[in-house]
């Protein structure tokens, strides 16, 4: 009864989770595991986790086996991308070793945690206003919202308003991950310093 009331739990549960062996073919994924890889539960069930759900070191996923082999309970976390319904999305998988009992070699309960989705790889630098790009590099070459505001002839007021609006363009949650950004999606030219646009 007990079993029942669990599966009823987990197909319910908004988490995407699944259980596996202990070499990784999935046992079981509720609907929420199933719709991340747009298929259904059972066309996942024998599946590879890691073919599903690919590592982005290595290492990670390398420490697993030989740690399970040893019966240790560890919880495990691996870094993964995955081609999801609506393209390639970026998150966790942690797998945690279950059991009936301690001999037993685990299984792996395997829970997704999204972190979203990437953004699609452009040949052509993202354009900004002429302004924008001259406060990022200054940004880059270590100026304060006052230096930067000086010398694009900005009050200090004016540089955040355009620094909000990027960091809400590209979801960057501070300067230097502003900055980082920048120069990847190639707003600022790697290589020269100091830093120009």
């Amino acid at each position: 009864m007990w079993r029942n009331r669990a599966l009823t739990l987990f197909d319910r549960v908004s988490v995407p989770v699944a259980v596996c062996d202990a070499y990784g073919a999935v046992l079981l994924a509720n609907p929420a595991m199933a719709a991340e890889c747009g298929t259904t539960p059972g066309r996942l069930r024998g599946r590879d986790v890691l073919e599903l759900f690919r590592p982005q070191e290595a290492t990670q996923v390398e420490r697993i086996a030989p740690a399970l082999r040893l019966r240790h309970r560890s919880r495990y976390q691996v870094s993964v991308c995955w081609e999801g319904p609506g393209g390639e999305r970026f998150g966790e998988l942690t797998a945690d070793p279950v059991s009936d009992t301690v001999e037993e070699t685990p299984a792996l309960l395997v829970m997704l945690r999204v972190r979203g989705e990437r953004e699609p790889l452009t040949h052509e630098p993202v354009r900004v206003a002429p302004v924008q790009a001259r406060i990022l590099a200054l940004l880059a070459g270590g100026a304060t919202t006052a230096r930067a505001a000086k010398e694009t002839g900005l009050s200090a007021d004016g540089v955040t308003y355009h620094l909000r609006r990027l960091s809400a363009r590209w979801s960057a949650s501070n300067r230097t991950e502003l900055v980082a950004r920048a120069y990847a999606l190639g707003v600022l030219t790697p290589g020269v310093w100091p830093p120009g646009a």
